[in-house]
């Protein structure tokens, strides 16, 4: 199966540049917040309840994510939450909207010098402003051929965007932190799907790697990818 590469996507959060850290951070806080109505387990609990349920209206990134938390408090104060506390989650999203983007380690020597010899691409989900605002401040905008900003990656998703910019998906390497949207998907859709592990996951990305899948592989670190992407096309 192997053979040449043409094209090599990545994944944004926590692929590129941190993210989840300032999620739990905030989260934190939220538990911090809401201590006298509930204890931590149980409001973690209930906010990835409503988290699960809102994907559908809110998408996925921080403004869905303060929309959870709030609607969470409201339910577990019975209705009682106070406004200052609503503020002070109004005000750690806009904290998180305006935090400056904080690259992985190797990254942009790893993507630099497979930007040498393949077309690459940034296939990330979640808020278009704030997606567009990390690509910028990021310094990596220059080195992508292609970004796609989607609303979910599914195999349809990336199908789709195989077929539009041309692409056969076999000659396609996707590379990302989570095995549910950046590893699974892509392989179904007949590319290769290669897993960076990061230290925080958020929980809804989880799923069970595809070990035995040909197109299946990981790597400990991004530093890694170059040494990987030639051995597939030996």
């Amino acid at each position: 199966m192997p053979g040449k590469i043409s094209t090599i996507a990545f994944d944004a959060d926590d692929t590129l540049w941190e993210n989840e850290q300032f999620f739990r951070m905030t989260q934190a806080r939220f538990a911090d917040l809401l201590s006298d109505y509930s204890e931590r387990a149980h409001l973690a609990e209930r906010l990835l309840a409503a988290e699960r349920r809102n994907l559908g209206q809110y998408g996925f990134g921080i403004k869905g994510f303060v929309l959870s938390m709030i609607e969470t408090a409201i339910e577990v104060t019975e209705e009682k939450v106070p406004a200052a506390v609503i503020r002070e989650l109004i005000g750690a999203g806009q904290e998180m909207l305006r935090h400056p983007i904080h690259l992985l380690d190797g990254v942009e020597e790893t993507v630099r010098m497979l930007a040498e010899d393949h077309d690459i691409l940034l296939v990330t989900k979640g808020d278009l402003l704030d997606q567009e605002r990390k690509l910028a401040q990021s310094g990596l905008g220059d080195l992508f051929d292609g970004v796609e900003i989607v609303s979910a990656k599914t195999p349809a998703v990336y199908a789709g965007i195989f077929s539009r910019r041309g692409l056969a998906p076999a000659a396609a390497v996707m590379v990302g932190n989570s095995m549910k949207s950046d590893v699974i998907p892509p392989i179904e859709a007949g590319a290769w799907g290669v897993h960076v592990p990061h230290g925080l996951t958020w929980e809804i990305e989880h799923a069970e790697p595809p070990l035995d899948h040909p197109r299946f592989r990981q790597i400990e670190s991004l530093a890694r990818l170059p040494d990987l992407v030639s051995v597939l096309e030996m």
